[in-house]
C-alpha cells in the first residue's frame, strides 16, 4: 500500500470509493463466472445427466441465503476483511477466527489450481481443433502446463499487479461473451435438429446411488460455480453508498449469474449425448468447448472458443492467487503467521513471500493430486474448494445470528431466520455426501488446515515472549490490505 493510501482511515475510505452500482455489479457477475462454469459442468453432468440445471438452480438458492447473511454484515460492518472480520466479531476467539481466514486462503490456492488445470484442457483443446496439434496429450503433460501457469501468475503477482475495476470489465465482457457463444450454439444446435431438449428431464445416477445423492452431490459441487459472491465484501471499502447500493446489486449479480449458468446447462446437455458426456467428465474441463466444436463445426468461432475460455479462467485464477497471497500477508502482519510471509519487495511492493509460499502449495496441490487421484484433477481441487467454502459460509451464516445481539443497526437485515437455514443447508452439503466424496478431498483439505494450524502454533510459542501482547489480530478490519 502506498504512503499516501494509509495517512487516515477517513482519508483512504475517502479515495477508494470509486464504484457505483454498474461497475459493482459487473465486478460481482464476472467475480462469479470465470472458471468454476467450465470446471464443473461435465462432473455434474456425469453425476446427473440431463437435469445438470437443478444442482446449479439449488446452489443457487444456498448461495442466495448465505449472500443476505453476507449483506446484513457488510452494512452493519463496511470493512474489507470479510469472512474473518464477522467471525472475529461474533466470538471473539483469536483460533477460530484464525480458521476461517486461512481456510479462506486454502480455497482460493484450490480455485487457482483447478483453474490452472481447466485452462490447460481448454488450451490443448485449442491446438487439437486448429490443427496445431495431432491429438490431446497426456494427464502428465497437461499437468505441466497446469504447474507451467501457476508459475507465470507467480511472475505477474511478484512484478506487482494493481486491481483495476476497469480491466475487471473487460474481463467480465470476455467471460460473458464466451459463455453467451455456448448458449447461442446449444440453441443454434437445437434449432438445426442437431440437439436434443428432451434430455434435460432425463436422470443419468449411477445404479448405486439414490437420485437424492445424486442431486445433493452435484449441488456441492455446482457451489465451485457459484461462489465469487463472497469476494465482493472486500470491495465495500470502495464502493459508493454502499449500504444502499450492495443488496440489490449483489443478489442481482447472483441472478444474473444463475440465469446464464442454467442456459449453458441446457446447451451441453442438448448438444452432447450421456456417452459423450462421460468421456468429457474425464479428460476434465472440456465440456464447453466440446459443445461450441460440436454444435458449430462449420463456424470459425470453435477455433476462436478455446481461447476466450482460456483467458475467462486465466482471470479467475489470478484473482484468487492474488487474494491468498494477500490474505497470508494480512495474517504474518497480525502476528498469526509467521512475520516472514508478511516480507515486501522492496522494487514491487509486493507480498513476495506469501507469493511464492502460495504458489508452491498450489504446485504441490497439482502434483500431488495428479498423481493420487483416481478421479480428474479438476473433479477433486473443484470438491475440495466448494467443501472449504461450504464450511466459512456455516460460520458467517451462524455469526450473522449472534450479532443480531450486538446492538448495531444495519442498513439490510436478512429475512427471519434465513441465516439459520442457510447454515443448515451448508452443513447438510458438507455431511450427507461425505461418503461419496473421493478420501483425496479431505487430505487435501485437512492437510492444508494442518499446515496452517501448524504455522500458527509456531507463531504463537515464538510470540509467547518479547510480542506475547502483539499477538492476535490487531487491526482485522484491514485484514487482507
Amino acid at each position: 500500500m502506498s504512503d499516501t493510501a494509509v495517512e487516515t482511515a477517513d482519508e483512504r475510505l475517502e479515495l477508494k470509493r470509486v464504484m457505483g452500482p454498474k461497475l459493482l455489479l459487473l465486478f460481482i457477475v464476472g467475480d462469479i463466472l470465470g472458471a468454476g462454469v467450465y470446471a464443473v459442468t461435465g462432473q455434474m453432468a456425469a453425476t446427473v445427466g440431463g437435469m445438470v440445471w437443478l444442482p446449479f438452480l439449488l446452489a443457487f438458492v444456498v448461495a442466495t441465503m448465505t449472500a443476505l447473511s453476507y449483506l446484513e454484515l457488510v452494512t452493519k460492518y463496511p470493512q474489507a476483511a470479510g469472512a474473518a472480520l464477522y467471525t472475529h466479531k461474533a466470538f471473539g476467539i483469536h483460533f477460530v477466527t484464525f480458521l476461517v481466514a486461512f481456510a479462506v486462503v486454502c480455497s482460493g490456492i484450490t480455485s487457482a489450481s483447478t483453474s490452472a488445470n481447466v485452462l490447460a484442457q481448454n488450451l490443448t483443446g485449442g491446438f487439437v481443433i486448429n490443427g496445431w496439434m495431432d491429438e490431446a496429450p497426456s494427464t502428465s503433460v497437461t499437468m505441466l502446463i497446469a504447474m507451467a501457469f501457476m508459475l507465470l501468475l507467480a511472475v505477474i503477482n511478484l512484478r506487482g499487479v494493481g486491481e483495476s475495476v476497469k480491466f475487471n470489465v473487460v474481463l467480465t465482457l470476455v467471460e460473458m461473451t464466451a459463455l453467451f457463444i455456448v448458449i447461442l450454439v446449444g440453441f443454434w444446435a437445437m434449432g438445426q435438429g442437431d440437439g436434443d431438449l428432451s434430455r434435460i428431464t432425463a436422470f443419468n445416477t449411477a445404479a448405486d446411488q439414490s437420485t437424492f445423492m445424486a442431486i445433493t452431490l452435484a449441488t456441492s459441487v455446482a457451489f465451485f460455480a457459484m461462489v465469487g459472491f463472497e469476494d465482493s465484501v472486500n470491495m465495500v471499502e470502495e464502493t459508493k453508498e454502499p449500504e444502499r447500493i450492495f443488496p440489490r446489486t449483489m443478489l442481482t449479480g447472483l441472478g444474473i449469474a444463475v440465469l446464464i449458468y442454467m442456459l449453458v446447462a441446457v446447451a451441453v446437455v442438448s448438444v452432447l449425448t450421456p456417452g459423450e458426456l462421460e468421456t468429457i467428465n474425464e479428460s476434465e474441463g472440456r465440456a464447453l468447448l466440446e459443445v461450441v466444436s460440436k454444435g458449430a463445426p462449420g463456424f470459425p468461432i470453435d477455433r476462436i472458443f478455446p481461447f476466450l475460455a482460456v483467458f475467462a479462467v486465466a482471470n479467475t485464477a489470478l484473482i484468487n492467487m492474488l487474494m491468498a497471497s494477500r490474505l497470508l500477508y494480512g495474517l504474518a502482519n497480525q502476528d498469526v503467521l509467521p512475520r516472514t510471509l508478511g516480507k515486501v519487495s522492496r522494487k514491487r511492493r509486493a507480498p513476495w513471500v506469501g507469493i511464492l509460499f502460495s504458489t508452491a502449495l498450489a504446485l504441490g496441490l497439482i502434483l500431488y493430486v495428479a498423481t493420487q487421484s483416481d478421479s480428474p484433477v479438476v473433479t477433486s481441487l473443484s470438491t475440495t474448494t466448494a467443501l472449504l467454502l461450504l464450511a466459512v459460509f456455516t460460520v458467517v451464516n451462524i455469526a450473522c445470528l449472534v450479532l443480531r445481539r450486538d446492538g448495531v443497526e444495519g442498513f439490510f437485515r436478512s429475512p427471519g431466520p434465513t441465516p439459520a437455514l442457510a447454515a443448515l443447508l451448508s452443513v447438510a452439503l458438507i455431511v450427507i455426501p461425505w461418503g461419496e466424496r473421493e478420501a483425496i478431498v479431505y487430505k487435501v483439505a485437512g492437510g492444508m488446515l494442518a499446515l496452517g494450524v501448524v504455522l500458527w502454533a509456531l507463531t504463537w510459542l515464538t510470540n509467547r515472549g518479547v510480542r506475547a501482547k502483539k499477538t492476535g489480530f490487531r487491526d482485522i478490519e484491514h485484514l487482507g490490505e
